[in-house]
């Protein structure tokens, strides 16, 4: 009853606003005019005037309701312009005009200069009419004989910018209205949704949270996998943030962000005179996160020749720095991060058993965001909170169109995409109501690491593929050499090598 009271008085008052605003474009001179596509909106009585008409109903029975047929007689009647050049027309088109046209008068067929003003009306970023301002600027000649038409002139100016900021005021309180009505329903935000950095309330990610609590106070190391974008980086924060070392440093490192050639003396330092450039002495990672904690981020990109000397951190908490034989000892918590499957890359040889075991005491696997959807909407009103603050903005509501649109995509780059979403359309939103300006397409989601093939499977079956098509015929025009594009001894080779045989 009461949102019902609320509603009653808020309709009573834009009524009251809406009569307040006839009067006052009752009383300029100038043609104002509020046009949707199905005709004439509302007008003023010089606008009626100006048509050859008494009242708004007298217009519409006169030029008709739809807004084609009224846009077609007007432009006869009145402006002898072609109908793609005139103000009204490009207005439709997301258009402001501001334009001087010569004009027939509907009643007195005296020539008028006219100085033509037209805007579009923008609801939920679709053009839904347009308003239009016509000032006769006929007489301005007369205004250097007679100063105090020019002044009459500029009161009257001020009167109509007056009507159509009020107009324009309605019409966003209208939107807005409209916009709320339609607003997707945020829950309260719970604190204990909150892990950290990390936010859901969803099953799987419950599971993270559980694991996180019970390895932050050990110093075991911890091995984090899922897909980029996922948040690794924030599980390995809320880890250090709650283990005793959570007052020493967090050192992070990209391995793959590293070069080739440097990543040995960063993660390790080295001496003065250790290699061409090496100026002076300088401390690598493992040693600024003694007594704290390091992450290495995309460990499965980490050159093989250098994951000995990791494991030998590992197992024994020293090493060398480059160009030096003195041991270094350090104390230092371990946590490792990756988007690849290190069991594939075991099994290619790219990855040393030995590190992985040593890495996989306690993995945690960080769930992608389209097996968590029911943490979008928590997702999205905690980013609209960090743009809002960022950006100066006072977005509030979503429409649910546009919540379903984005519990629909598959979000293949995971909370990071979802993130760079928000903040794009932060950016260009108008209001308090965000609106995504995005095209989803439908994405297949990334193939799952065990479902994946290595090369050399993929390569002996696409060629037992073709000698099949063949019936087993090597050369020739119609032999699988040719269609491999490869020469038929190259193929028996092969053949030999991965036991490919006839049956």
């Amino acid at each position: 009853m009461m949102k019902r009271r609320h509603f009653s008085a808020h309709v009573s008052a834009l009524l009251l606003k809406r009569t307040e605003m006839n009067a006052i474009l009752d009383t300029t001179p100038n043609a104002v005019l509020i046009l949707t596509r199905e005709g004439i909106s509302r007008c003023n009585k010089a606008a009626a005037r100006m048509l050859g008409a008494s009242s708004l109903n007298e217009l519409r029975s006169r030029y008709g309701r739809r807004g084609e047929g009224f846009l077609l007689r007007w432009l006869k009647n009145l402006l002898p312009l072609q109908e793609a050049e005139h103000p009204l027309t490009r207005a439709f088109k997301g258009e402001s005009v501001t334009e001087v046209v010569l004009a027939i008068h509907a009643e007195t067929k005296e020539e008028l200069t006219l100085k033509v003003t037209a805007a579009p009306i923008l609801v939920k970023g679709k053009i839904i009419g347009a308003v239009c301002i016509h000032s006769d600027i006929t007489w301005g000649r007369l205004a250097e004989e007679q100063p105090s038409l020019l002044a009459q002139e500029k009161h009257l100016r001020r009167q109509a910018e007056n009507a159509l900021h009020t107009a324009n005021a309605e019409i966003q309180a209208l939107k807005d209205r409209i916009q709320a009505a339609d607003a997707y329903p945020f829950q309260e935000v719970n604190h204990t949704y909150h892990f950290g950095e990390v936010i859901g309330q969803s099953r799987c990610l419950e599971n993270v949270f559980f694991r996180v609590e019970a390895v932050a106070p050990q110093d075991s190391t911890v091995l984090l996998l899922g897909e980029t974008g996922t948040g690794k980086g924030l599980v390995a924060r809320a880890i250090h943030s709650r283990s005793l070392r959570r007052n020493r440093p967090l050192v992070m490192v990209n391995c793959t962000a590293l070069p080739a050639s440097l990543i040995e003396s960063e993660l390790f330092g080295r001496e003065k005179g250790a290699f061409t450039g090496a100026s002076a002495q300088q401390l690598g990672r493992f040693e600024l996160a003694d007594k704290g904690t390091i992450l290495l981020d995309e460990i499965g990109d980490l050159p093989f020749e250098l994951q000995a000397k990791l494991l030998h951190v590992i197992q024994d908490g020293e090493f060398s720095r480059l160009g030096s034989s003195r041991t270094v000892k350090v104390d230092v918590r371990i946590i490792a991060a990756t988007n690849r499957d290190l069991y594939e890359e075991m099994r290619l040889g790219r990855f040393r058993e030995d590190l992985f075991y040593r890495l996989n005491i306690f993995p945690i696997t960080i769930p992608p965001l389209r097996d968590r959807r029911e943490d979008i909407p928590l997702l999205v009103e905690y980013f609209l909170e960090k743009f809002n603050r960022k950006l100066g903005k006072n977005l509030r509501n979503v429409t649910n169109e546009t919540m379903d649109r984005l519990l629909a995509h598959l979000w293949p780059g995971n909370i990071r995409e979802l993130e760079s979403v928000i903040e794009r359309a932060a950016i260009v939103s108008q209001g308090t109501t965000l609106q995504v300006l995005d095209h989803f397409h439908a994405a297949m989601p990334p193939p799952r690491l065990d479902e994946t093939k290595p090369l050399v499977d993929l390569e002996r079956e696409y060629i037992s593929q073709v000698l099949r098509k063949t019936n087993w015929r090597i050369e020739g025009n119609d032999g699988a050499a040719h269609i491999l594009g490869i020469n038929p001894s190259t193929l028996r080779g092969r053949m030999r090598k991965e036991g490919i045989r006839r049956p």
